[in-house]
């Protein structure tokens, strides 16, 4: 088969090895399609320590091909995704874990061996391309969401995979969704998909003030801050009273920081979200079921493309989710 794997240089190489045979209530999956993360780009270009040999990204979906003794979960031909956070299967995580690219083999491959208890089914609605994107991304912007629901406004940033999960789920939970994007291109593109309304943040560094002038002066009750230092102060500024900002990324560019007393003058919790268990994915394939939600997918690129597919995410040009199909 083939598959990637982390060189000495920090680059991933390209290799032929023999298929893995699965041992005790293990299964063999052949792998369908993989979708990549902003983390991969930091280990995938030597940004980030990885141990040599390891392989590559942590999101993928296929079908059982094989199953091990003791295997009672699963049969050849059923089609799963795995879950992103492989030992937290529910309730409160009490350590950090694991993680695929990192501590463990990724799925950047065409074939991998897993432990039965670390994949769910795929939503019978989905495409293999579709379900690759659902482990990171789109169980981050679940849990990151908790609580929501009618009459609350949720604030999503930019275009990335976690924020159009946000807020089409937040959409579907009867939630008004505010968002902010830098070209009118993508802001019709978002309120194509629920978004009411939508700051470009070039036009409107301030956002923050936006927020509140869009909702009378409340703010946003559940912000998804993906931007980090970069975008944290403005959130603060647009959060409302004891509303919560879901902290899930640092892709924005600067240093502005927080400014902590006006943090505690906003009550708000922030709260750091990393991933969800397989629990919180298997709540969240219920609902984009019983929704018929699709992920949005940007491009897709053949298996020998997967570098071409990380350097497409780097450039920031996307609109939705980068998946490699196997």
């Amino acid at each position: 088969m083939r598959i990637y794997r982390m060189s000495e240089a920090g680059q991933s190489t390209l290799v032929e090895e023999p298929t893995p045979t699965p041992g005790t209530s293990q299964v063999l999956i052949r792998v369908h399609a993989s979708s990549l993360n902003a983390r991969d780009l930091f280990m995938l270009d030597g940004r980030y320590p990885v141990p040599q040999g390891r392989v590559p990204l942590s999101d993928a979906a296929g079908v059982v091909e094989a199953t091990g003794p003791g295997v009672t979960r699963w049969e050849v031909g059923d089609r799963v995704v795995n879950s992103f956070n492989p030992l937290w299967f529910g309730g409160p995580q009490r350590t950090p874990g694991q993680h695929y690219h990192t501590d463990l083999d990724g799925w950047l491959a065409e074939y991998v061996v897993i432990d039965e208890q670390r994949l769910v089914p795929v939503p019978a609605h989905l495409d293999f391309t579709e379900a690759a994107t659902l482990p990171c991304a789109a169980a981050t912007a679940y849990t990151a969401l908790e609580g929501v629901g009618p009459g609350d406004t949720v604030l999503i940033q930019g275009s990335g995979g976690v924020s159009l999960f946000a807020l089409q789920l937040a959409h579907a939970a009867g939630a008004r969704v505010i968002a902010t994007t830098s070209s009118e291109n993508k802001a019709a593109r978002l309120r194509e998909l629920g978004a009411s309304d939508v700051i470009n943040y070039v036009d409107r560094p301030g956002w923050g003030a936006a927020v509140r002038e869009l909702t009378d002066g409340q703010g946003a009750d559940i912000i998804v801050e993906v931007g980090g230092a970069g975008t944290i102060a403005q959130s603060i500024k647009a959060v409302a009273y004891r509303g919560t900002i879901s902290l899930v990324g640092h892709v924005a560019h600067g240093t502005t920081g927080m400014n902590l007393l006006d943090f505690t003058y906003s009550g708000a919790t922030l709260r750091a979200i990393g991933g969800g268990s397989r629990s919180d994915l298997e709540d969240m394939n219920r609902v984009i079921a019983a929704h018929q939600l699709h992920p949005v997918i940007d491009r897709v690129f053949p298996f020998e493309e997967a570098l071409d597919a990380a350097a497409h995410l780097g450039s920031g040009t996307h609109f939705g989710k980068v998946v490699i199909t196997h």
